[in-house]
């Protein structure tokens, strides 16, 4: 097996070839899509080194913004984000042209590898395309979770220290009730808040980009704990502030919170099915059974036991009513 590669206009090119008895065999060839995004921090600085460097690794499509790094409000880079699809590759020159701190780069990286697609830097060793660059994010991961560990034992010394000698631990700032302070403490919570999200954004993110707006809050969070066990589900409120985030953070579209359509009383369950199966093509009827019995769905007949032939019933009544999600 032989693999080799060549540039062509935006994307590159990957193809797998076997020789067999002198012929040769063109098993697989897939395009992937070279993002770049230039980012400079003042308007006195200019992106163009970086854009000629995207453009010379083969970036036709480049993004540039203008924004701090430590700013998680960015449009540029959010709707970048928001249209990446699967196989493309977000191609920057540093990764501090992406993030400043690591847990923001471990968020934007997870959020590709979502949607299949890839991150690399030009000048340092993060390529989630091959082997050494997952490596390379993992070993930061555990160094980012090495950290968080080390700081919050050194906290909890310090307190002890501190109420040990007769001194009020926390902040000065806190206690004062000054605003700078309230700031950081607040920046600091929605920091951490983040953090959370992002260990769970694969089991929620996916269904509330393909199903909203057009399924209710309330079907969208019964397929979401569908298959999830009992110790891990969500509410309907704990799940609305977790998009409300997304969406200020530019990791969701602002329409995912758009009033949902009027749907026909028959209409539902098809429309139930039918995410079940667009969340996981392979999925088997039986398995779609136990989903809907775990969601406590009645069948069409009121029965709480669901049969294999009336999922297939409702799934080709949801292909009838158009309700599969169709191929860009």
């Amino acid at each position: 097996m032989v693999e080799f590669g060549w540039e062509d206009s935006s994307a590159t090119i990957f193809a797998n070839r076997s020789f067999n008895s002198g012929h040769l065999n063109c098993k697989r060839v897939l395009l992937m899509a070279l993002i770049g995004y230039a980012r400079v921090s003042t308007e006195d600085q200019t992106p163009l080194p970086q854009v000629d460097e995207l453009r010379a690794a083969g970036c036709r499509e480049i993004h540039e913004e203008q924004a701090s790094g430590a700013s998680r409000s960015r449009p540029i880079l959010a709707r970048v984000l928001d249209r990446i699809s699967t196989g493309d590759v977000l191609l920057v020159v540093r990764i501090d042209r992406l993030a400043r701190s690591l847990s923001h780069l471990l968020e934007v990286i997870e959020l590709l590898e979502a949607k299949g697609a890839h991150f690399r830097s030009l000048r340092d060793p993060i390529d989630t395309t091959s082997p050494q660059g997952k490596f390379t994010l993992q070993v930061l991961g555990a160094a980012a979770e090495l950290e968080r560990a080390l700081i919050r034992e050194r906290t909890v010394a310090g307190l002890r220290s501190a109420k040990a000698q007769g001194r009020i631990g926390g902040n000065p700032g806190l206690r004062a009730r000054d605003p700078a302070a309230l700031r950081k403490v607040a920046a600091a919570r929605d920091e951490t808040y983040f953090n959370r999200l992002n260990v769970t954004a694969g089991e929620w993110v996916p269904h509330v980009r393909r199903l909203r707006p057009g399924m209710a809050w309330e079907d969208v969070l019964r397929i979401i704990n569908g298959s999830l066990p009992s110790d891990r589900l969500w509410t309907q409120s704990r799940l609305l502030r977790a998009v409300k985030s997304y969406v200020r953070d530019g990791f969701l579209p602002t329409m995912v919170l758009g009033r949902a359509g009027q749907r026909e009383k028959d209409d539902r369950l098809p429309a139930i099915v039918a995410a079940i199966k667009g969340a996981d093509p392979t999925i088997t009827l039986q398995a779609i059974c136990n989903r809907l019995e775990a969601m406590r769905e009645r069948t069409p007949r009121g029965r709480a036991s669901w049969q294999p032939s009336s999922v297939k019933m409702l799934l080709e009544r949801a292909e009838r009513l158009g309700l599969f999600p169709t191929e860009k």
